[in-house]
């Protein structure tokens, strides 16, 4: 019997590779002590020059610029890129999943992120060939929980709202999925999702 499901689509972050700012503050704590916590506590602050440029409302010389100005400017743009993304770890359980769902269904990734964090940080993993479409929020010009983000997936996937499944580790993220009438599973760790997948029978693994 055919699944009810013909698209699942992941979230990146949190999900397929968790991240940790920790990384880019001790390095620039290195530099000056105190210095990325100075920096964290911008960003923090100032949230939405992130997700402007997550939205690609903003370039992104303008962000480094922006963020170099924070530092004081102790290092150039482009080591800036580089610990800025050197942040992502590789979940290898849930990235060990990929290749089985592939086999039955069309995968898609759905990321709220920015294109130094593409270029300098995950773009290398080699997962990635294993989804059918990346679809990225400063390409989209959206980002989750806006519904148009969502809409790219399913005209760039042409099924029915009801066929797609969202993995995503932020709630808010999925039960926006869901208002569309997709499902969506609110990603805990590896165990769980595979519980949910067994439920819904598009996996069936022991764990």
């Amino acid at each position: 019997m055919k699944s009810k499901y013909s698209a699942i689509i992941f979230d990146l972050g949190n999900v397929l590779i968790p991240f940790d700012y920790n990384f880019f503050i001790e390095k620039i704590n290195g530099i000056e002590h105190g210095l990325g916590n100075k920096f964290i506590e911008y960003y923090k602050s100032n949230y939405s020059i992130h997700r402007d440029f997550e939205r690609g409302f903003i370039t992104q010389e303008e962000f480094v610029n922006k963020m170099l100005d924070v530092i004081d400017n102790r290092i150039n743009a482009n080591t800036f890129c580089k610990y800025y993304a050197d942040i992502f770890r590789v979940d290898e359980e849930v990235a060990s999943l990929l290749p089985i769902l592939k086999k039955k269904y069309e995968l898609y990734l759905l990321s709220n992120t920015d294109s130094i964090h593409q270029k300098y940080g995950w773009q290398k993993y080699d997962f990635l060939k294993h989804f059918d479409k990346l679809i990225l929020s400063h390409e989209v010009g959206a980002v989750k929980p806006e519904k148009r983000i969502y809409l790219a997936v399913e005209e760039t996937s042409g099924y029915p709202s009801e066929e797609h499944i969202f993995i995503d580790d932020v709630e808010e993220y999925v039960n926006a999925a869901k208002s569309l009438g997709w499902d969506g599973i609110h990603f805990k760790g590896y165990n769980s999702l595979v519980e949910e997948l067994n439920l819904r029978k598009i996996l069936s693994i022991n764990i």
